[in-house]
């Protein structure tokens, strides 16, 4: 990059660490911080070209993190949609304009938690080379997955790969596939420890499908080359024995009990609980039709979770904010914030926790500690001027409105060019005779006569 200086004079500081606001100075030069506070003026060196950025009234805060996202879906409305109506080239276009929604909502990296084809792979290189503007991210490959497991029930066959999940059955294809998706070029292994059975049975959320000792396989195969590993974990065994195993991350951690909560802990194993997809269904499922009773059992997942998650977040656990933005009920641009409202108004942070678990423990889901996530001297340069007060109000940063600059790696993005908002492409959508059964009986209740 060619060294520019930029100073951002005039605001109030969030500096991502969970501190309170405060007046200071950013000093930019090239892609990262090189002073903040009073002597950031005086820091700007004569000889590099030197633009400014008012911010008076505003408050600057680091870029946030989306720390599980699905950007290469593209808002199925069902399993059926998303593993039999996706088309490899054209889902890694769509992919590259849904990215730009997320960074335009504030949110300058995110982490892909698994993928259809190698769409992660592919977009994370293009973003990196310049090809197209984007978030930063990292990105996982297929999630390994048994036929048991998952949400998808039937659609998964019982080997081979369907959508974004490769089926894995024993230790030998395991490594296999594990040692594939490092050459690819992941950055993380993701495995669904826990998924929904066919028929419902006595245990709470979803049914641990994998064992301890295939877990500490994927861990020590992985780990080997330096790749850490994360989990979808819906009940309490999936969770203790992914911690227990050596799991980098974990997706949910919903339903812990005494025992996994204690794994987790013990670990520090950092977490992202991805609610908002519960809480878009429970609070606005009517709008789309949802089930009401689907709508209550995605709210309980909410209520009887938060106090053990509150309870590993009090021992020290890292929370990361993840929206699971990639679905009909979380499009990409328009919930990556909620993440942080459940964090204030379920678990009980403060803004400015919330915040915290956005910018500064996100850094972990892009590899990136101690270099991302704050505004600090030597730090990278993603940063929000922001015209609102966010540690009072943390729903403000769901209004696109309010971000007067999007800071990415040192430079300002370009928002002024409309991205659209939807598309029609041919056998990209579930096509559906109808949304009812055309039955006589509905016939003759409306009314209705042949001509």
């Amino acid at each position: 990059m060619s060294q520019t200086q930029t100073l951002i004079s005039g605001g109030t500081l969030i500096d991502g660490t969970g501190a309170e606001p405060f007046s200071a100075d950013v000093l930019i030069k090239g892609n990262r911080i090189v002073a903040v506070g009073p002597d950031a003026r005086a820091s700007c060196e004569p000889g590099i070209p030197l633009s400014e950025i008012d911010a008076t009234g505003c408050r600057v805060m680091p870029g946030m993190i989306d720390s599980h996202c699905h950007i290469s879906f593209d808002q199925p409305n069902s399993n059926d949609e998303l593993f039999f109506h996706r088309r490899y080239g054209l889902a890694a276009l769509v992919a590259g304009v849904n990215a730009q929604k997320v960074l335009r909502a504030g949110f300058t990296g995110f982490f892909d938690a698994d993928c259809v084809f190698d769409v992660g792979v592919d977009l994370r290189d293009a973003i990196e080379g310049g090809v197209i503007e984007g978030p930063r991210m990292t990105t996982g490959g297929n999630v390994l997955i048994n036929c048991i497991g998952g949400t998808a029930a039937r659609l998964l066959p019982d080997e081979g790969t369907r959508g974004y999940a490769r089926i894995v059955h024993t230790p030998d294809e395991i490594v296999r596939e594990i040692h594939k998706q490092i050459k690819m070029g992941v950055d993380w292994i993701k495995v669904h420890v826990s998924g929904l059975p066919i028929r419902p049975g006595k245990e709470t959320g979803e049914i641990s499908t994998w064992t301890l000792d295939e877990l500490k396989l994927v861990c020590d195969t992985a780990h080997q080359f330096g790749i850490p590993v994360v989990g979808h974990c819906r009940n309490a065994t999936s969770t203790r024995d992914a911690a227990l195993a050596g799991f980098d991350m974990i997706l949910h951690a919903t339903y812990m009990d005494d025992e996994a909560l204690k794994a987790v802990v013990d670990r520090k194993v950092p977490l992202v609980p991805t609610f908002t997809f519960q809480a878009n269904l429970a609070d606005f499922g009517a709008a789309i039709g949802s089930d009401e009773n689907l709508r209550e059992v995605f709210r309980a997942e909410i209520t009887e979770s938060v106090s053990t998650l509150r309870a590993a977040f009090d021992a020290g656990v890292p929370f990361l904010t993840g929206s699971e933005s990639g679905f009909s009920l979380t499009p990409y641009g328009d919930w990556h914030y909620r993440e942080l409202q459940v964090f204030v108004e379920d678990l009980g942070m403060t803004p400015l926790q919330a915040i915290n678990s956005a910018t500064e423990q996100g850094a972990r889901a892009l590899k990136r500690e101690g270099e991302l996530g704050c505004i600090k001297p030597d730090y990278l340069a993603d940063i929000l001027v922001f015209d609102g007060e966010p540690e009072k109000t943390i729903t403000q940063l769901g209004e696109p409105e309010r971000f007067r600059h999007i800071i990415k790696d040192g430079r300002v993005v370009d928002t002024s060019t409309p991205l659209p908002s939807d598309w029609q492409l041919p056998g990209w959508r579930v096509g559906e005779y109808s949304e009812r059964i055309l039955t006589k009986a509905l016939v003759t209740s409306m009314g209705l006569t042949s001509k």
